[in-house]
């Protein structure tokens, strides 16, 4: 794989990290001892029942997004760091170059069509 192909790949892979943290941090803390692991803030919106409802409800879908977006990022920083290796576009199956199609698509894959079927 070309060298100028997996800087771009990097360049997006980087963006996508930015972009994944700073929705993180919307809606929750960094946790300064786990890596990419966040913790969603409750909302507080008053003593009424209706509002405990309300809270409840936004909690539950942050940590739903929350699980998402950690697992994304992951992800995105375990290709960074196979970019790093020198091992960036290897099927973790078969060992195999992943197409370039498929990384333009999805930088931070880790095997190829064929085993992904």
């Amino acid at each position: 794989m070309d060298q100028d192909f997996i800087e771009e790949m990097k360049k997006k892979l980087d963006l996508e990290r930015k972009e994944l943290r700073k929705r993180l941090d919307g809606f929750g803390k960094e946790d300064k001892h786990v890596k990419d692991d966040f913790h969603s803030d409750f909302p507080d919106y008053g003593d009424k029942d209706e509002d405990n409802a309300t809270e409840v409800a936004e909690y539950q879908d942050n940590l739903a997004l929350e699980g998402s977006l950690e697992k994304r990022l992951i992800q995105v920083d375990e290709a960074l760091e196979k970019i790093e290796k020198g091992k960036y576009g290897i099927c973790e199956n078969c060992q195999k170059e992943i197409a370039k199609e498929r990384l333009e698509v999805n930088q931070a894959a880790k095997v190829c069509m064929s085993c992904r079927e």
